[in-house]
């Protein structure tokens, strides 16, 4: 959560209004995980387009997040396009933007606290990103240092390689 609706979700938790601020962040999560069901084809097609310098630094890097590095260069531009308009629909489709709407506008009539604003869409958007590839750098790190990890004939013999140098 950004940190003005940590603010936010603090105050009203505090004043009890907690299941306000819990609907608003079960929407922020529905909203990503709609987005991140589009991302397959972007990958696809960023590996499919890898050239053979592209797969031999990856494969002989020693660095553990080559391949994840080499996703998010080549497909967050477009990801982002994608993400932004699916979590705008889902964010209006369960009401997300009103409940938020909601919960700031309370927020802004309290006396004392800093006005808030932020563009969900675009947080949400970019946390959903963030959160896609500490999962494939997860997946990647455990691919490269965990044999088993290697499930297919493909991963076996490309990192048999990596595990040679």
């Amino acid at each position: 959560m950004p940190s003005e609706l940590q603010k936010v979700d603090k105050t009203l938790r505090s004043i009890g209004l907690s299941s306000l601020a819990d609907d608003g962040v079960k929407m922020l999560n529905r909203a990503a995980e709609d987005a991140v069901k589009t991302a397959t084809p972007i990958f696809v097609s960023a590996i499919k387009n890898m050239s053979f310098k592209d797969v031999k630094n990856i494969l002989m890097s020693n660095d553990d997040k080559a391949a994840t590095t080499y996703l998010k260069t080549t497909t967050n531009q477009e990801l982002y396009k994608e993400f932004n308009p699916v979590i705008k629909k889902s964010f209006d489709k369960v009401g997300a933007d009103k409940t938020w709407k909601t919960i700031i506008s309370k927020y802004n009539t309290m006396p004392f606290v800093k006005k808030v604003n932020p563009d969900l869409t675009d947080y949400v958007t970019q946390k959903a990103l963030n959160g896609v590839f500490k999962m494939i750098a997860k997946k990647e790190l455990d691919i490269r240092k965990n044999t088993a990890s290697r499930t297919s004939d493909l991963l076996k013999k490309v990192f048999a390689l990596q595990d040679k140098k």
